[in-house]
């Protein structure tokens, strides 16, 4: 049977790779490592702590009044700055975001790759037992192919005796 190109380059190569370090070699740009570095610290609970005793300094301080007011109850100024942070900070997230979904779609190939080479690999192995099973029976003689065919009855007893024993005269002899 003949095997297709795809099929035959893929069986002719390493299918398996360290998709990280390929992905390592491409050259980020300035924009790309800056948005990957904000994406990891503004996603992790550190940064939550830090934002929130920030927002309860802000808080305490303007409303307790040591110092001047620069920020009176509302909060209007604390309410812009978090608005401002809020959209610059997520379209730098989902461009991470982006750029990680390339990454899984290129995994997820390579994984197909790695699978289907494995069950192209199977079914070849499959054909080659079958066909020394078949040269095998093919050799033994006609009394032997029995033999092969129906497995010898499980013995339990010594002296390679039957396990089943003959019933007794008489039972199940509907007659008697």
């Amino acid at each position: 049977m003949p095997i297709e190109p795809h099929i035959a380059s893929l069986l002719g190569r390493r299918t398996s790779r360290n998709l990280n370090v390929l992905h390592d070699e491409a050259q980020k740009t300035f924009g790309e490592r800056m948005s990957d570095r904000l994406a990891a610290g503004a996603g992790s609970w550190r940064f939550i702590i830090v934002f929130l005793v920030f927002l309860a300094v802000w808080m305490a301080v303007n409303a307790v009044a040591w110092v001047h007011h620069w920020d009176p109850y509302p909060f209007i100024l604390l309410n812009l700055i978090l608005s401002c942070v809020a959209a610059i900070q997520a379209p730098i997230i989902l461009m991470s975001q982006n750029r990680e979904e390339a990454r899984d779609r290129i995994r997820a190939q390579a994984d197909y790759e790695v699978n289907l080479k494995a069950e192209l690999l199977l079914e070849h192995l499959t054909q080659e037992v079958e066909a020394l099973k078949a040269l095998l029976l093919s050799q033994l003689p006609e009394d032997a192919h029995e033999r092969a065919a129906v497995p010898p009855p499980a013995t339990g007893a010594p002296d390679g005796a039957s396990a089943q024993a003959a019933p007794p005269a008489g039972a199940g002899d509907p007659a008697g």
